[in-house]
Formats: C-alpha cells, sequence, structure tokens
C-alpha cells in the first residue's frame, strides 16, 4: 500500500492508500502508535479510503515529547487533524480504541463525522478515575490535597485531571459502532450500556475479549468486525 510520512504543527502523520474522497483518521490507544493503522488500512484502503493516523503525544515518534498525554494539549491537535482532514477530504470518518476513543470525542463531539468505529473504548474517564482512586485506596480529599499521586499499577492519580473531566461532559451524536471484551477490565458492561442508552451506540460484545485485543481468536474477532462495519 502507497504510504506517506509527514507532520503538521510537529504532529507526526501516516497516510495509507491510493488517492481517495474518503477517510478515516486513526488514533491510537495507551502504549500505540500511529503504525498500528497499517492492519485496519489492509481492510480499508480496498473498501475506498485512506487512513490518516497520528502519534499521540508521548507515543510513537513523540516518546519522551514536552507535550504529555493530557485532554486539555490533545484535544486541540485532533481538533486541527480533523479540521485538516475536513479541508482534503469529503467524508471523514473515525477509527479508535480506548483511551483515544474517549479523547477522539472530546475533541470531535461537535464536528461532522460520517461514522466511528470504537474498539475497547473508555466512555466514561470520571467512572475510570474514581475506580482507580478506589484501586488505590485514595480518597477525594486526599487527592485534592497532594495535587498528584503515583500508583503502584503505573498510572498517577491528578486532581487538576479529575476536576477537568467533570468540568467537560460529553455529548456524542456520530453513528458509532463499538467492539468490546467482556472481560475489559477498565470499562464496565453498565457503563457501555449507558453510553448506548445515551448515544445510540450499536455494540459487539466478544465473551472471552479483554480490553486488550491481542490473542490470534480476538484479532480475528477484530478483523471481522472491522471488516463488517467499514
Amino acid at each position: 500500500m502507497k504510504t506517506e510520512r509527514f507532520t503538521l504543527k510537529n504532529i507526526p502523520l501516516l497516510l495509507i492508500g491510493e488517492p481517495s474522497r474518503k477517510v478515516y483518521l486513526y488514533v491510537h490507544g495507551k502504549n500505540g502508535s500511529k503504525e498500528e493503522a497499517l492492519d485496519f488500512a489492509e481492510l480499508a484502503c480496498p473498501a475506498g479510503y485512506q487512513v490518516l493516523a497520528v502519534d499521540l503525544p508521548e507515543h510513537g515518534e513523540r516518546k519522551g515529547s514536552s507535550e504529555k498525554l493530557l485532554p486539555w494539549v490533545v484535544i486541540p491537535e485532533l481538533q486541527f487533524i480533523c479540521q485538516y482532514a475536513k479541508v482534503h477530504w469529503r467524508s471523514v470518518s473515525l477509527r479508535t480504541a480506548s483511551i483515544g476513543a474517549w479523547l477522539s470525542m472530546m475533541a470531535l463531539q461537535d464536528k461532522e463525522l460520517k461514522q466511528a468505529l470504537f474498539v475497547s473504548p473508555v466512555v466514561d474517564m470520571e467512572d475510570l478515575i474514581t475506580n482507580m482512586m478506589q484501586w488505590a485506596g485514595v480518597t477525594e480529599a486526599q487527592l485534592q490535597q497532594a495535587g498528584e499521586i503515583p500508583t503502584t499499577f503505573g498510572e498517577t492519580l491528578s486532581w487538576k485531571y479529575l476536576c477537568w473531566v467533570r468540568e467537560h461532559p460529553l455529548q456524542w451524536h456520530t453513528p458509532t459502532q463499538v467492539l468490546y471484551g467482556e472481560k475489559d477490565n477498565l470499562t464496565s458492561r453498565a457503563v457501555l450500556e449507558q453510553f448506548k442508552q445515551r448515544t445510540g451506540a450499536h455494540l459487539t460484545i466478544m465473551e472471552e475479549g479483554e480490553h486488550w485485543f491481542h490473542t490470534e481468536l480476538q484479532l480475528a474477532v477484530l478483523q471481522e468486525w472491522e471488516r463488517a462495519h467499514i
């Protein structure tokens, strides 16, 4: 497949596929990179799309960057990339996963997109943060006083982040397909069902699926789901 690497405002991008009027904006999850889009492009490009993938702060070519994976940093970047896509393609869709889904929804909730494909999305960040606080045995009063508290499971709890989330409610209206693993340890089935009720998203549930789709069976299910909904 044809690929082109370039940067916009110091944001590394990967464009995959032959020229088309339709594009998928690909936003990876935590510990991912824009190169993950190559597998998705194997299905999307033959269906007539190009794929435009981005490296989020602290990921891919941006590891060690001064920019951090924080909503007030990422959201303006994704809005800029989406506006670029709107100028260069007639139809813009979204393919994303995990925290990339939440960041994309926060950034693009007022943008007109054809459709969105979410894999293991984080759909309620306040719920996830408060759950992590419980796992770490941290109260709101402790977090407010400390500002930030590192955890044994690799995440740093942030009072500023929690307050930001509470001050920025999410409204999502784009037609959305969700692939969800029943054993997802970050988003509960109940939280996902609430998201479905609010947004009208369509859910596909894999009983043996986890938050990270990585086994041979999980990847086969992922590929079939993508093929069915591109």
